[in-house]
């Protein structure tokens, strides 16, 4: 490793790697790379790792990368846990040549991510850094982070939804991925355009590396991003967009019940003339959502969302015209939503003693939350999808197929005891949920 002892001055740096001095002087001014110490005078003083890192950026040059690309390359690599001068640690940029060789090997990005599964499902957090540091080392930030982590945490997901994998792994990788992810946003470039986007979870949605992850592309393209997290209120996306002035928000919902505060938070918005984009699993899921949400649908990709963000910024766009709820379900949903409560009491009341279980107070939550919420988003049958979950619980618990009818049916007669004449959409719906599968 070389010495970050300041021993050398401008004059020994400039002869050691023939830069000319004007152009040392603009990458420390507007990269602050190197970083020279001063002595009592105000003369600089470089080490020998200054040097080589004047090296390293030069090197990138010749291989055709611009200074600024230079510069973000080794920063990636220091946020991702390497230094680009120790130990022979893999410096060079790769062409595509190269990159075709790698991907032809054990070394390509799909065998990267089997590894880093494989490791977060066995808690290996050292195993699981090592191949991430290896990933960074031989592919751009962008690749790495969706292919290895937000393909992997999507695997991760899926195993955990068949049974196959605890919730301890699937939150083990997440946190993970998401402390990666906080150090490649803090290892960013400072913003070079003059526009600032306001991302964030609308309320109750707590998943958020999607969200996060745009905002790190977001930000390598030069863009002011304001991430605020998960679980946000509608006022506090107000309250900052107003503040900083925003040009653009973007809103994640991953589920159906959040799908609807998200609505909730686009309308909110429309008063204060900015754009609002939004996307998420749900809305993959059920395209017709986006009719009945203020905005734009960001696409069903982030690299979809990424080219969808740059036409919002580069033009300013009508959001699409939402459409109006039927009186039915205007009806269904004020009722639904005034005796839910009682309608709830009702199905605890009337299901066998046997069924009683914190699993049981669960999905009895689960449905009617949404349920309230496809009633508010236009389309009862948006909540068929998402009975999936509860079949997958039951299934894992063991239960028998018959309960989960004999529960559909006693909801019914709940609901149609309650708001008997204003329940239609949900009486019709739970019909045909109790009838037994073929």
């Amino acid at each position: 490793m070389p010495s970050k002892t300041p021993t050398f001055n401008l004059k020994a740096v400039l002869q050691e790697t023939n830069l000319a001095a004007d152009t040392l002087r603009a990458w420390e001014r507007r990269y602050g790379m190197p970083k020279p110490q001063r002595t009592a005078g105000g003369h600089r003083l470089y080490s020998q790792y200054d040097i080589e890192t004047i090296k390293w950026l030069m090197a990138r040059q010749a291989e055709g990368l611009s200074i600024s690309r230079a510069v973000d390359l080794w920063n990636e690599k220091i946020a991702s846990g390497l230094d680009p001068l120790a130990g022979g640690a893999p410096s060079t940029f790769f062409s595509p040549e190269a990159t075709l060789a790698i991907a032809s090997s054990e070394m390509n990005l799909d065998s990267l991510r089997a590894k880093w599964v494989a490791a977060c499902l066995n808690f290996s957090e050292v195993a699981a850094e090592q191949i991430l540091n290896q990933a960074f080392s031989m592919y751009p930030v962008e690749a790495v982070c969706m292919d290895v982590l937000q393909k992997g945490l999507s695997e991760l997901g899926g195993l955990w939804y068949a049974n196959e994998a605890s919730v301890q792994q699937e939150h083990f990788a997440s946190g993970l991925a998401m402390r990666r992810l906080d150090s490649l946003i803090s290892a960013s470039p400072v913003p070079t355009r003059n526009q600032t986007i306001v991302v964030g979870c609308s309320p109750n949605e707590w998943h958020t590396f999607t969200p996060l992850l745009l905002s790190l592309l977001l930000r390598r393209r030069g863009l002011n991003v304001i991430h605020l997290g998960a679980n946000v209120p509608a006022e506090r996306f107000e309250e900052t967009v107003t503040a900083v002035h925003a040009n653009l928000v973007i809103l994640a919902a991953q589920t159906l019940t959040t799908a609807a505060t998200l609505q909730s938070t686009a309308l909110a918005l429309t008063g204060l003339r900015v754009s609002v984009g939004y996307g998420g699993r749900i809305f993959n899921l059920h395209p017709n959502l986006a009719d009945h949400i203020p905005g734009h649908h960001l696409g069903d990709s982030l690299t979809a969302s990424l080219d969808t963000v740059e036409t919002l910024l580069q033009a300013r766009i009508k959001p699409t015209q939402t459409r109006s709820l039927s009186q039915s379900y205007i009806e269904a949903h004020r009722a639904f939503t005034s005796k839910r409560i009682h309608i709830e009491s009702a199905i605890k009341e009337n299901m066998p003693p046997a069924a009683h279980s914190e699993d049981f107070d669960t999905g009895v939550r689960f449905l009617g939350d949404n349920i309230a919420a496809a009633l508010q988003l236009g389309d009862i049958e948006h909540v068929t999808a998402e009975m999936e979950w509860v079949k997958v619980l039951m299934n894992s618990r063991q239960r028998p197929p018959e309960e989960l009818s004999y529960f559909m049916e006693t909801y019914s007669q709940a609901v149609n005891k309650h708001i008997n004449g204003s329940g239609t959409p949900i009486k019709d719906w739970l019909k045909t949920q109790a009838q037994p599968a073929r």
